[in-house]
C-alpha cells in the first residue's frame, strides 16, 4: 500500500499572528480556501522549494473555543534550517520566545501564537556551541 504525505493541519485562533510567525520561519502562503458556507479558511504555507510539505492553518471565522490551551498534544512541527543561530536570533529580534535554545548547535524549540510547538533543526552537522545560546536557559515548555 502506497502512502504519500500531504500536510499537517493545526487550528489557529489569530490567523494574522500565526501567518506572521510562520513567515518569520521563511514559509510562504501556497494556497488558500475560504469556505463561506462553513465559515472557515484553510491557508497552506510551505518553505520555498518544499511546497509538497505544507502546514495547513485552519481558521474558524466565528472563533474556536474548542482550541486547547496547549496544542502540544499532537506533537510538533519540525523544520530544517540553514543556520540555527541566525534563525533563532531572527525570531528573537521579532518578539518570538526561544523556549529551548540551540545550546547544542543542533536543535531549538519555539511556539506559535496558537501554542503550537515548532522544532528547528540545524541542516547538516551541528554548529559549534556559541553564546548567548550555550548558556541560555529554557523558557516555558516546548
Amino acid at each position: 500500500m502506497k502512502v504519500k504525505y500531504l500536510h499537517t493541519m493545526v487550528r489557529v485562533a489569530d490567523l494574522d499572528a500565526t501567518m506572521r510567525f510562520f513567515s518569520l520561519l521563511g514559509l510562504r502562503e501556497t494556497g488558500r480556501i475560504d469556505n463561506d458556507k462553513g465559515r472557515f479558511s484553510l491557508i497552506f504555507m510551505a518553505a520555498p522549494g518544499d511546497e509538497a510539505a505544507p502546514v495547513e492553518l485552519t481558521f474558524n471565522w466565528d472563533g474556536d473555543e474548542g482550541l486547547p490551551s496547549d496544542s502540544r498534544h499532537f506533537g510538533h512541527l519540525a523544520y530544517e534550517v540553514e543556520d540555527i543561530y541566525a534563525m533563532c536570533q531572527h525570531l528573537m529580534d521579532n518578539g518570538v520566545t526561544i523556549n529551548r535554545p540551540p545550546r547544542d548547535g543542533h536543535m531549538a524549540f519555539v511556539r506559535s501564537p496558537d501554542n503550537v510547538s515548532v522544532e528547528l533543526l540545524q541542516a547538516g552537522e551541528r554548529l559549534p556551541p556559541q553564546e548567548p545560546w550555550a548558556s541560555m536557559e529554557n523558557t516555558g515548555h516546548w
